[in-house]
Protein backbone atom coordinates (compact mmCIF):
# COMPACT_ATOMS: atom_id res chain seq x y z
CA UNK A 1 0.00 0.00 0.00
CA UNK A 2 1.44 3.34 -1.10
CA UNK A 3 0.87 6.53 1.99
CA UNK A 4 -1.69 8.77 0.99
CA UNK A 5 -0.87 12.55 -0.72
CA UNK A 6 -0.61 14.04 3.01
CA UNK A 7 1.53 11.34 4.52
CA UNK A 8 3.86 11.94 1.53
CA UNK A 9 3.72 15.61 2.32
CA UNK A 10 4.23 15.42 5.93
CA UNK A 11 6.62 12.70 5.49
CA UNK A 12 8.75 15.16 3.26
CA UNK A 13 9.06 17.88 5.85
CA UNK A 14 9.57 15.04 8.67
CA UNK A 15 13.24 14.22 6.56
CA UNK A 16 13.95 17.78 6.09
CA UNK A 17 14.02 18.62 10.10
CA UNK A 18 14.23 15.17 11.62
CA UNK A 19 16.99 12.18 10.99
CA UNK A 20 15.17 9.74 8.96
CA UNK A 21 12.02 11.68 9.18
CA UNK A 22 11.15 9.71 12.76
CA UNK A 23 11.47 10.18 15.91
CA UNK A 24 12.62 6.38 16.55
CA UNK A 25 14.10 4.14 14.15
CA UNK A 26 11.44 1.39 13.58
CA UNK A 27 9.12 4.03 12.92
CA UNK A 28 10.40 4.11 9.31
CA UNK A 29 9.66 1.82 6.79
CA UNK A 30 12.90 0.57 6.06
CA UNK A 31 12.67 -2.88 6.77
CA UNK A 32 9.26 -3.30 5.07
CA UNK A 33 9.53 -0.32 1.84
CA UNK A 34 7.55 2.47 1.44
CA UNK A 35 6.40 6.02 3.01
CA UNK A 36 5.64 5.76 6.66
CA UNK A 37 2.07 6.93 7.49
CA UNK A 38 0.80 9.91 9.54
CA UNK A 39 -1.48 9.64 11.95
CA UNK A 40 -3.79 12.40 12.95
CA UNK A 41 -5.81 10.82 15.64
CA UNK A 42 -6.25 7.76 17.67
CA UNK A 43 -10.17 6.27 18.96
CA UNK A 44 -10.41 2.57 20.75
CA UNK A 45 -8.91 -0.30 18.88
CA UNK A 46 -8.70 2.36 15.48
CA UNK A 47 -6.04 4.84 13.98
CA UNK A 48 -6.41 7.56 11.57
CA UNK A 49 -4.15 8.85 9.03
CA UNK A 50 -3.43 12.61 7.76
CA UNK A 51 -5.52 11.37 4.62
CA UNK A 52 -8.40 9.91 6.92
CA UNK A 53 -8.17 6.19 6.27
CA UNK A 54 -8.56 3.84 9.05
CA UNK A 55 -6.71 0.65 10.44
CA UNK A 56 -7.74 -1.59 12.91
CA UNK A 57 -4.37 -0.97 15.23
CA UNK A 58 -2.60 -3.71 16.46
CA UNK A 59 0.39 -1.96 17.25
CA UNK A 60 -0.92 -0.11 20.41
CA UNK A 61 2.37 2.63 20.91
CA UNK A 62 4.01 -0.77 21.02
CA UNK A 63 1.93 -1.70 24.15
CA UNK A 64 1.40 1.29 26.46
CA UNK A 65 -2.34 1.76 24.88
CA UNK A 66 -3.66 -1.72 26.94
CA UNK A 67 -7.40 0.42 27.41
CA UNK A 68 -7.30 1.15 23.50
CA UNK A 69 -6.56 4.46 21.54
CA UNK A 70 -8.14 7.62 24.31
CA UNK A 71 -9.92 5.50 26.73
CA UNK A 72 -12.31 8.34 28.46
CA UNK A 73 -11.76 7.63 31.69
CA UNK A 74 -7.65 8.62 31.35
CA UNK A 75 -8.30 11.61 29.29
CA UNK A 76 -10.43 12.89 32.29
CA UNK A 77 -7.40 12.04 34.80
CA UNK A 78 -5.40 13.77 32.14
CA UNK A 79 -7.51 17.02 32.22
CA UNK A 80 -7.75 17.06 35.65
CA UNK A 81 -4.31 16.76 36.23
CA UNK A 82 -3.34 19.23 34.12
CA UNK A 83 -6.13 21.96 35.32
CA UNK A 84 -4.05 21.60 39.23
CA UNK A 85 -0.69 21.66 37.51
CA UNK A 86 1.74 19.76 35.21
CA UNK A 87 4.42 19.30 37.12
CA UNK A 88 5.74 20.28 40.78
CA UNK A 89 9.82 19.02 40.81
CA UNK A 90 8.47 17.79 43.85
CA UNK A 91 6.39 14.86 45.44
CA UNK A 92 3.21 14.39 44.35
CA UNK A 93 0.04 12.47 45.39
CA UNK A 94 -0.63 10.26 42.52
CA UNK A 95 2.93 9.56 42.19
CA UNK A 96 3.05 8.05 45.59
CA UNK A 97 -0.56 6.14 45.07
CA UNK A 98 0.80 4.82 41.59
CA UNK A 99 4.18 3.72 43.81
CA UNK A 100 1.64 1.84 46.50
CA UNK A 101 -0.53 0.55 43.85
CA UNK A 102 2.94 -1.26 41.47
CA UNK A 103 4.56 -2.44 44.75
CA UNK A 104 1.28 -4.27 46.05
CA UNK A 105 0.58 -5.89 42.53
CA UNK A 106 4.21 -6.95 41.55
CA UNK A 107 5.85 -9.79 43.52
CA UNK A 108 8.76 -8.90 45.39
CA UNK A 109 8.83 -4.99 44.67
CA UNK A 110 9.46 -3.29 47.98
CA UNK A 111 10.16 0.07 46.78
CA UNK A 112 9.99 1.65 42.99
CA UNK A 113 11.97 5.35 41.39
CA UNK A 114 9.65 7.38 38.64
CA UNK A 115 11.96 8.03 35.85
CA UNK A 116 10.63 9.26 32.33
CA UNK A 117 11.32 6.14 29.98
CA UNK A 118 12.19 2.40 29.64
CA UNK A 119 16.06 3.34 28.89
CA UNK A 120 16.44 5.13 31.76
CA UNK A 121 14.84 2.83 34.12
CA UNK A 122 16.70 0.34 33.03
CA UNK A 123 19.75 2.18 33.10
CA UNK A 124 19.04 3.45 36.42
CA UNK A 125 18.19 -0.16 37.67
CA UNK A 126 22.35 -1.07 36.45
CA UNK A 127 23.61 1.69 38.34
CA UNK A 128 21.88 0.75 41.69
CA UNK A 129 22.99 -2.92 41.30
CA UNK A 130 26.25 -2.15 40.50
CA UNK A 131 26.39 0.25 43.43
CA UNK A 132 25.15 -2.49 45.63
CA UNK A 133 26.90 -5.46 44.82
CA UNK A 134 30.47 -3.60 44.11
CA UNK A 135 30.57 -5.24 41.00
CA UNK A 136 30.78 -4.21 37.34
CA UNK A 137 30.18 -6.50 35.01
CA UNK A 138 26.41 -6.86 33.49
CA UNK A 139 24.83 -10.10 31.51
CA UNK A 140 22.50 -10.11 28.95
CA UNK A 141 21.34 -12.30 26.43
CA UNK A 142 21.39 -11.76 22.96
CA UNK A 143 18.17 -10.45 20.97
CA UNK A 144 16.96 -8.99 24.15
CA UNK A 145 16.11 -5.14 23.99
CA UNK A 146 17.15 -2.83 26.90
CA UNK A 147 16.14 0.66 25.68
CA UNK A 148 19.41 2.42 23.55
CA UNK A 149 21.98 3.10 26.83
CA UNK A 150 25.53 2.30 26.07
CA UNK A 151 26.33 -0.49 27.53
CA UNK A 152 23.53 -2.90 26.30
CA UNK A 153 23.35 -1.64 22.78
CA UNK A 154 24.97 -5.21 22.17
CA UNK A 155 23.46 -7.98 20.45
CA UNK A 156 19.82 -6.24 21.03
CA UNK A 157 16.93 -6.60 19.69
CA UNK A 158 14.00 -3.94 17.94
CA UNK A 159 15.29 -1.93 15.85
CA UNK A 160 18.27 -3.23 15.52
CA UNK A 161 17.50 -6.78 14.36
CA UNK A 162 14.54 -4.75 12.13
CA UNK A 163 17.89 -2.71 10.35
CA UNK A 164 20.34 -5.92 10.17
CA UNK A 165 22.82 -4.61 13.15
CA UNK A 166 23.51 -6.82 15.83
CA UNK A 167 24.93 -3.82 17.54
CA UNK A 168 24.97 0.39 17.90
CA UNK A 169 27.49 2.61 16.72
CA UNK A 170 29.50 5.02 18.73
CA UNK A 171 29.36 2.65 21.90
CA UNK A 172 32.70 2.48 23.27
CA UNK A 173 34.59 -0.77 23.11
CA UNK A 174 35.36 -0.18 26.91
CA UNK A 175 31.53 -0.14 27.62
CA UNK A 176 30.70 -2.86 25.11
CA UNK A 177 33.61 -4.90 27.65
CA UNK A 178 31.82 -4.46 30.53
CA UNK A 179 28.39 -6.48 29.15
CA UNK A 180 28.45 -10.66 28.66
CA UNK A 181 26.40 -11.41 26.13
CA UNK A 182 24.52 -15.22 26.41
CA UNK A 183 22.19 -16.87 24.37
CA UNK A 184 18.36 -17.26 25.33
CA UNK A 185 17.27 -20.97 26.46
CA UNK A 186 20.74 -22.54 27.38
CA UNK A 187 21.25 -23.61 30.56
CA UNK A 188 24.77 -24.67 30.09
CA UNK A 189 25.99 -21.59 28.95
CA UNK A 190 24.89 -19.65 31.55
CA UNK A 191 25.41 -21.92 34.60
CA UNK A 192 29.25 -21.97 33.39
CA UNK A 193 29.72 -18.13 33.14
CA UNK A 194 27.60 -17.70 36.47
CA UNK A 195 30.17 -20.13 38.43
CA UNK A 196 33.41 -19.09 36.70
CA UNK A 197 32.76 -15.34 37.02
CA UNK A 198 29.83 -14.95 39.36
CA UNK A 199 31.87 -12.91 41.61
CA UNK A 200 32.27 -10.03 38.54
CA UNK A 201 28.94 -9.97 38.20
CA UNK A 202 26.71 -7.40 39.28
CA UNK A 203 23.92 -8.58 37.75
CA UNK A 204 21.84 -10.32 34.86
CA UNK A 205 19.18 -8.73 33.08
CA UNK A 206 16.19 -10.48 30.68
CA UNK A 207 13.36 -9.87 29.18
CA UNK A 208 11.36 -12.85 30.84
CA UNK A 209 9.09 -12.56 27.86
CA UNK A 210 11.59 -11.53 24.95
CA UNK A 211 9.83 -9.63 22.48
CA UNK A 212 12.18 -7.67 21.04
CA UNK A 213 13.80 -9.95 18.58
CA UNK A 214 9.87 -11.97 18.15
CA UNK A 215 8.14 -13.79 20.68
CA UNK A 216 10.64 -15.54 22.10
CA UNK A 217 8.93 -17.56 24.74
CA UNK A 218 10.84 -19.10 27.37
CA UNK A 219 10.42 -22.40 29.23
CA UNK A 220 9.86 -21.69 32.84
CA UNK A 221 12.93 -24.05 33.59
CA UNK A 222 15.53 -21.68 32.05
CA UNK A 223 13.87 -18.68 34.09
CA UNK A 224 14.07 -21.27 37.36
CA UNK A 225 17.97 -21.77 36.79
CA UNK A 226 18.17 -18.56 36.19
CA UNK A 227 16.77 -17.25 39.44
CA UNK A 228 18.83 -20.17 41.12
CA UNK A 229 21.89 -19.34 39.88
CA UNK A 230 22.14 -15.43 40.14
CA UNK A 231 20.96 -16.31 43.30
CA UNK A 232 23.95 -18.76 44.13
CA UNK A 233 26.33 -16.11 42.59
CA UNK A 234 25.41 -13.23 44.43
CA UNK A 235 24.50 -11.48 41.39
CA UNK A 236 21.39 -9.49 41.19
CA UNK A 237 18.25 -10.36 38.96
CA UNK A 238 16.82 -7.70 36.73
CA UNK A 239 13.52 -8.91 34.95
CA UNK A 240 13.39 -6.20 32.13
CA UNK A 241 9.14 -5.86 32.30
CA UNK A 242 8.82 -2.70 29.82
CA UNK A 243 6.80 -4.62 27.93
CA UNK A 244 5.59 -7.46 30.11
CA UNK A 245 4.86 -5.75 33.24
CA UNK A 246 0.89 -5.48 33.86
CA UNK A 247 0.41 -6.95 30.37
CA UNK A 248 0.44 -10.70 30.83
CA UNK A 249 -0.52 -10.56 34.59
CA UNK A 250 -1.21 -7.86 36.95
CA UNK A 251 2.02 -8.70 38.39
CA UNK A 252 3.96 -9.33 35.10
CA UNK A 253 5.91 -12.19 33.92
CA UNK A 254 7.26 -12.33 37.71
CA UNK A 255 3.61 -13.63 38.33
CA UNK A 256 3.07 -15.67 35.33
CA UNK A 257 5.94 -17.36 35.85
CA UNK A 258 6.06 -17.41 39.69
CA UNK A 259 10.09 -15.70 39.62
CA UNK A 260 10.74 -12.81 42.04
CA UNK A 261 13.69 -10.82 40.66
CA UNK A 262 16.04 -8.66 42.35
CA UNK A 263 14.98 -5.42 40.42
CA UNK A 264 12.17 -4.83 37.74
CA UNK A 265 12.10 -2.19 35.03
CA UNK A 266 8.67 -0.92 33.64
CA UNK A 267 7.25 1.74 30.98
CA UNK A 268 4.67 1.68 28.71
CA UNK A 269 1.45 0.51 30.66
CA UNK A 270 2.46 2.34 33.91
CA UNK A 271 2.15 5.91 31.75
CA UNK A 272 -1.32 4.98 30.46
CA UNK A 273 0.05 6.47 26.99
CA UNK A 274 2.26 9.10 28.61
CA UNK A 275 5.75 9.22 28.99
CA UNK A 276 6.97 6.86 31.64
CA UNK A 277 9.46 4.55 32.96
CA UNK A 278 10.21 3.47 36.45
CA UNK A 279 12.50 0.62 38.27
CA UNK A 280 12.44 -1.00 41.81
CA UNK A 281 12.77 -4.16 43.85
CA UNK A 282 13.85 -5.09 46.95
CA UNK A 283 14.32 -2.58 50.08
CA UNK A 284 17.77 -2.99 50.88
CA UNK A 285 18.79 -2.41 46.95
CA UNK A 286 16.68 0.65 46.57
CA UNK A 287 18.00 1.85 49.90
CA UNK A 288 21.15 2.17 48.09
CA UNK A 289 20.01 5.47 45.83
CA UNK A 290 20.39 8.70 46.71
CA UNK A 291 18.99 10.26 49.13
CA UNK A 292 19.31 7.78 51.41
CA UNK A 293 22.35 6.13 49.86
CA UNK A 294 25.79 6.69 47.34
CA UNK A 295 23.90 5.61 44.19
CA UNK A 296 22.94 8.89 42.41
CA UNK A 297 20.06 9.15 40.37
CA UNK A 298 17.66 12.17 39.50
CA UNK A 299 15.46 13.35 36.90
CA UNK A 300 13.72 16.96 36.33
CA UNK A 301 10.36 15.35 35.31
CA UNK A 302 10.19 12.19 37.22
CA UNK A 303 7.02 11.21 38.71
CA UNK A 304 5.22 13.99 36.42
CA UNK A 305 1.96 14.49 37.91
CA UNK A 306 0.45 14.13 34.40
CA UNK A 307 1.94 10.55 33.79
CA UNK A 308 1.38 9.37 37.24
CA UNK A 309 -2.87 10.25 37.10
CA UNK A 310 -2.96 8.66 33.35
CA UNK A 311 -0.85 5.70 34.60
CA UNK A 312 -3.20 4.89 38.03
CA UNK A 313 -6.31 5.51 36.04
CA UNK A 314 -5.41 2.70 33.79
CA UNK A 315 -3.74 0.65 36.53
CA UNK A 316 -7.11 0.42 38.49
CA UNK A 317 -8.79 0.39 35.63
CA UNK A 318 -7.37 -2.57 34.64
CA UNK A 319 -7.77 -4.37 38.14
CA UNK A 320 -11.98 -3.20 38.15
CA UNK A 321 -12.75 -4.99 34.19
CA UNK A 322 -11.00 -8.09 35.71
CA UNK A 323 -8.61 -6.63 32.47
CA UNK A 324 -6.06 -9.43 32.33
CA UNK A 325 -9.14 -12.39 31.90
CA UNK A 326 -10.66 -10.73 29.36
CA UNK A 327 -6.83 -9.93 27.49
CA UNK A 328 -6.28 -13.89 27.46
CA UNK A 329 -9.68 -15.32 26.42
CA UNK A 330 -9.54 -12.44 23.30
CA UNK A 331 -5.37 -13.68 22.52
CA UNK A 332 -6.94 -17.49 22.50
CA UNK A 333 -9.22 -16.12 20.09
CA UNK A 334 -6.77 -14.76 18.05
CA UNK A 335 -4.39 -17.65 17.91
CA UNK A 336 -7.29 -19.72 17.14
CA UNK A 337 -8.77 -17.95 14.12
CA UNK A 338 -5.08 -17.07 12.76
CA UNK A 339 -3.53 -21.04 13.07
CA UNK A 340 -5.42 -22.10 10.24
CA UNK A 341 -5.05 -18.99 8.18
CA UNK A 342 -1.29 -19.48 8.15
CA UNK A 343 -1.41 -23.30 7.49
CA UNK A 344 -2.55 -22.22 4.38
CA UNK A 345 -0.35 -20.26 3.80
CA UNK A 346 2.07 -20.44 0.47
CA UNK A 347 5.17 -20.47 2.76
CA UNK A 348 5.32 -22.41 5.89
CA UNK A 349 3.87 -19.58 8.78
CA UNK A 350 3.45 -19.74 12.45
CA UNK A 351 2.22 -17.45 15.30
CA UNK A 352 3.14 -17.61 19.45
CA UNK A 353 1.51 -15.81 21.66
CA UNK A 354 1.71 -15.03 25.76
CA UNK A 355 -1.08 -12.80 27.10
CA UNK A 356 -2.51 -10.48 25.12
CA UNK A 357 1.37 -10.39 23.02
CA UNK A 358 1.08 -12.15 19.24
CA UNK A 359 3.87 -12.51 16.93
CA UNK A 360 3.28 -13.79 13.11
CA UNK A 361 6.35 -15.55 11.98
CA UNK A 362 6.30 -16.50 8.16
CA UNK A 363 8.81 -19.60 8.90
CA UNK A 364 8.47 -23.11 9.53
CA UNK A 365 10.27 -25.54 12.28
CA UNK A 366 9.66 -24.87 16.20
CA UNK A 367 9.10 -21.67 17.40
CA UNK A 368 12.40 -19.81 18.23
CA UNK A 369 13.21 -19.43 21.84
CA UNK A 370 16.52 -17.63 20.82
CA UNK A 371 17.48 -15.03 18.66
CA UNK A 372 20.11 -17.64 16.48
CA UNK A 373 16.88 -19.46 15.81
CA UNK A 374 14.86 -16.88 13.85
CA UNK A 375 15.16 -17.03 10.08
CA UNK A 376 15.63 -14.15 7.98
CA UNK A 377 13.42 -15.20 5.68
CA UNK A 378 10.45 -14.68 7.61
CA UNK A 379 11.78 -10.58 7.43
CA UNK A 380 11.72 -11.36 3.82
CA UNK A 381 8.36 -12.24 3.24
CA UNK A 382 6.89 -9.42 5.83
CA UNK A 383 6.76 -6.50 3.51
CA UNK A 384 4.75 -7.51 0.79
CA UNK A 385 2.37 -9.18 3.85
CA UNK A 386 2.51 -5.63 5.66
CA UNK A 387 1.78 -3.65 3.15
CA UNK A 388 -1.50 -5.79 2.06
CA UNK A 389 -2.76 -5.94 5.72
CA UNK A 390 -2.75 -1.75 5.41
CA UNK A 391 -4.14 -1.69 2.23
CA UNK A 392 -7.29 -3.75 4.16
CA UNK A 393 -7.04 -1.74 6.88
CA UNK A 394 -5.22 -3.48 9.35
CA UNK A 395 -2.01 -1.96 11.25
CA UNK A 396 0.69 -4.43 12.22
CA UNK A 397 4.27 -2.84 13.25
CA UNK A 398 6.69 -2.36 10.22
CA UNK A 399 8.89 -5.01 11.13
CA UNK A 400 8.89 -8.63 10.63
CA UNK A 401 10.36 -8.68 14.44
CA UNK A 402 7.92 -6.37 16.55
CA UNK A 403 5.42 -8.52 18.51
CA UNK A 404 1.58 -7.20 18.24
CA UNK A 405 -0.65 -5.98 20.85
CA UNK A 406 -3.98 -6.28 21.99
CA UNK A 407 -6.15 -3.82 24.09
CA UNK A 408 -9.65 -3.71 25.61
CA UNK A 409 -10.50 -2.16 23.13
CA UNK A 410 -10.03 -4.84 20.67
CA UNK A 411 -12.73 -7.37 20.09
CA UNK A 412 -13.67 -10.99 18.79
CA UNK A 413 -14.80 -8.80 15.59
CA UNK A 414 -11.31 -7.03 15.34
CA UNK A 415 -9.46 -10.13 15.28
CA UNK A 416 -11.78 -11.85 12.68
CA UNK A 417 -11.20 -8.73 10.23
CA UNK A 418 -7.27 -9.54 11.10
CA UNK A 419 -7.74 -13.05 10.07
CA UNK A 420 -9.91 -12.32 7.43
CA UNK A 421 -7.32 -9.70 6.03
CA UNK A 422 -3.73 -11.82 6.88
CA UNK A 423 -5.65 -14.96 4.43
CA UNK A 424 -6.08 -12.58 1.57
CA UNK A 425 -2.71 -10.67 2.64
CA UNK A 426 -1.16 -14.30 2.07
CA UNK A 427 -2.60 -15.17 -0.97
CA UNK A 428 -2.62 -11.74 -2.64
CA UNK A 429 1.34 -10.79 -1.69
CA UNK A 430 3.94 -11.89 -4.32
CA UNK A 431 6.61 -14.51 -2.98
CA UNK A 432 9.62 -13.08 -2.70
CA UNK A 433 12.66 -14.63 -4.08
CA UNK A 434 13.87 -18.01 -3.15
Amino acid sequence: MSAGPGSRAWMERAARVIPGGVSSPVRAFKSVGGTPLVYRRGDGAFLEDVDGRRYVDFVCSWGPLILGHAHADVRQAIVAAVERGTTFGAPGETEIELAEHMTAAYPGLEQVRFVSSGTEAVMSAIRVARGFTGRDKIVKFSGCYHGHADHLLVAAGSGLVTFGHPSSAGVPDAFARETVVLPLDDEGRLIDLLRREGDRIAAVIIEPVPANNGLLLQRPEFLTTLRDETHRAGALLIFDEVISGFRVARGGAAERYGITPDLATFGKIIGGGLPVGAFGGRRDVMQRLAPVGPVYQAGTLSGNAVAMAAGLTTLRLLDTLKAWTTLESLGSALESALQPVLAQAPYPAQVARVGSLFWIYLEGGAMPRAAEQVNATAGTRYGPVFHALLEQGIALAPSAYEVGFLSLAHDRTHVAQLASALAAALTSSPLPPA
